[in-house]
């Protein structure tokens, strides 16, 4: 039985570096594409032949978050953004965009296929949810399919990133509960939780902006200082 490779498809306009990545990922079973500019990588990443995209913030044509923002609204293509050491600002914007995860300049080979293999398990891409899991949740006028991996609020829908929508899953399934940002990150993002990790916190800002107020106008999703974030329903003590 053959069994396909996925492809990645790496936006960076350093030659070398794609080449030193497309060789380690190469012997890691995936097919690899490298593109160096960003109005080419749109036009790449809108193809439909990549699972999955590794996007550099400085490009020449158009920066990575031009080729995020561009295409973002006609692909849930997961992607990956490559950002400068210590650009705190890079990372928050690049998730704000849609970006999936990001990695700091210089990384390992090593991690960026660990990154790359926990995004693609994450996303829709990866296939249906187990056999376990119900097929919806239904929270309130939230309702999210676990199979279609969509969801709707009061019957409208609502465009959601493979992490947005996994956040939101985890959420639900804990309404009125708790839930730490150290689950959040490990079910969510795939990867161990460190401290000075701000991620979760920009993915679930986000979720929030796109979920729009709950019925007394409060966000749905509050965030308990020092430990994690709860989802907030008509059960919970003072909720919707």
């Amino acid at each position: 039985m053959n069994v396909r490779s996925e492809h990645v498809l790496l936006i960076d306009d350093d030659v070398e570096l794609c080449q030193l990545v497309a060789q380690y990922l190469t012997g890691e079973g995936f097919v690899v594409e490298s593109i160096h500019d960003g109005t080419r990588g749109v036009e790449a990443a809108l193809d439909g032949r990549h699972d999955i995209l590794v996007l550099d913030v400085m490009l020449p044509g158009a920066n990575g978050f031009e080729v995020l923002r561009r295409i973002r609204p006609l692909s849930r293509i997961p992607v990956i953004m490559l950002t400068a050491r210590g650009e705190e600002v890079d990372k928050i914007v690049g998730l704000e965009l849609g970006a999936d995860d990001y990695l700091t300049k210089p990384f390992s080979p090593r991690e960026l296929v660990a990154r790359i293999r926990a995004v693609l398990r994450r996303s829709s891409a990866s296939g249906p949810p187990a056999t376990v899991a119900p097929e919806s949740i239904i929270v309130a006028d939230v309702e999210i399919n676990l199979g279609s991996r969509t969801v709707t609020r009061g019957g409208q829908s609502v465009e959601l990133t493979t992490v947005e929508f996994d956040l939101l899953a985890i959420l639900l399934r804990a309404a009125g509960h708790v839930v730490s940002r150290e689950q959040l990150v490990a079910e969510a993002l795939g990867r161990p939780f460190t401290p000075l990790d701000r991620s979760v916190d920009t993915h679930v800002s986000n979720l929030r902006r796109k979920l729009g107020p709950g019925r007394d106008g409060r966000p749905r999703i509050k965030s308990v200082r020092g430990t994690g974030y709860q989802y907030v329903w008509a059960g919970t003590p003072g909720g919707q």
